[in-house]
Order: structure tokens, then C-alpha cells, then sequence
């Protein structure tokens, strides 16, 4: 049964943005972005999923799937001599889309962290800063950055569960 219409119109503006930077980076032109973005909202509309099955990250498959979709179909389409050099094989793009929305979701589950979470798992887990080096570009003791780093995993764990990711 279709989801009421204020409903899809609150997801579109609450997630369309992020959609169609997601979609951007795999898509030739702002147009086929837009165009996944509504297809993706269509197909919530129309399937009206579980709410409690994580909305953001269900969208982002369907958006995922949806690009996948549009370059395989063009891969089947007879190619010119122009789409032979613009091609991309279906494999690569779907690799390519993968990396965007692990990218995205990591960067969602992040900024749902405290700031000194946050902090202390880039320091130490994403510029590769050593505890030490890390409390003191944070300012703060080492036994505060062990900490932060053990909490804050805990709570990018929690994070990524809301988004639907799955270990």
C-alpha cells in the first residue's frame, strides 16, 4: 500500500540533498541524478517499506541499485564509436558506487558523534596519529584519547546499526 503523499514529500526534502550528491558522483550529469533521486522516491512511495528497516540506508541501496541499473542498461544498448570511449563496465561502476556510499554512510555515522568522539577517531584512526601525537594536537591527556576512541567506536557501532549497515 502507497505511503500518503505528505510523507514522501517530507523524505524528499529531508533526504533528497544528500541523494543527489550520492547519485552525483557516479552519474554524467546533474539531470540523471535528479532522475534516480525521483525513481528512488517513487519506489518508497510505492512500496512504503518498514520504517523501523533504516530509511536513509534503504534509500541509498535503492539509489545504489538504481545506478547500477541505468549503466548496465546503457552497456547493452548498440555502442557508437563516442560510447566506446565514455563506456564503463558495469563491474567498475558498481565498485565505484560502493566506495561513494560507504563513504557517505561512514560520514553520516561520524557526524552523529559527540565532536570528542569524533575527534579522537579521526586523530587516531583515520590520520593514522598515534595516541600520543593525537592527545596532544587534541590537548588533552592520553588516558582521555584511549577513551574517547573506546566510546566513540561503541558509538559509531550504534550509529551504523541505525543506518542498516551490516558487519
Amino acid at each position: 500500500m502507497p505511503m500518503d503523499e505528505d510523507a514522501v514529500a517530507a523524505i524528499y526534502r529531508d533526504h533528497g540533498a544528500a541523494l543527489r550528491r550520492f547519485a552525483r558522483g557516479a552519474v554524467e550529469s546533474d539531470e540523471q541524478a535528479e532522475d534516480i533521486v525521483q525513481e528512488a522516491i517513487i519506489r518508497v512511495w510505492r512500496l512504503a517499506p518498514e520504517p523501523t528497516a533504516g530509511l536513509r540506508a534503504y534509500l541509498y541501496r535503492t539509489v545504489r541499485n538504481l545506478i547500477v541499473d541505468q549503466h548496465r542498461a546503457q552497456a547493452r544498448r548498440p555502442r557508437t564509436v563516442a560510447s566506446i570511449e565514455n563506456s564503463f563496465d558495469a563491474a567498475i561502476v558498481a565498485e565505484r558506487v560502493d566506495d561513494l556510499l560507504d563513504r557517505v554512510v561512514m560520514e553520516e555515522a561520524l557526524m552523529r558523534l559527540t565532536r570528542e568522539h569524533r575527534q579522537a577517531l579521526v586523530a587516531v584512526h583515520y590520520r593514522r596519529l598515534s595516541v600520543a601525537e593525537a592527545a596532544e594536537e587534541l590537548g588533552v591527556p592520553v588516558g582521555t584519547v584511549k577513551s574517547r576512541c573506546f566510546y566513540g567506536l561503541k558509538a559509531l557501532r550504534a550509529a551504523l546499526d541505525e543506518l542498516g549497515v551490516e558487519r
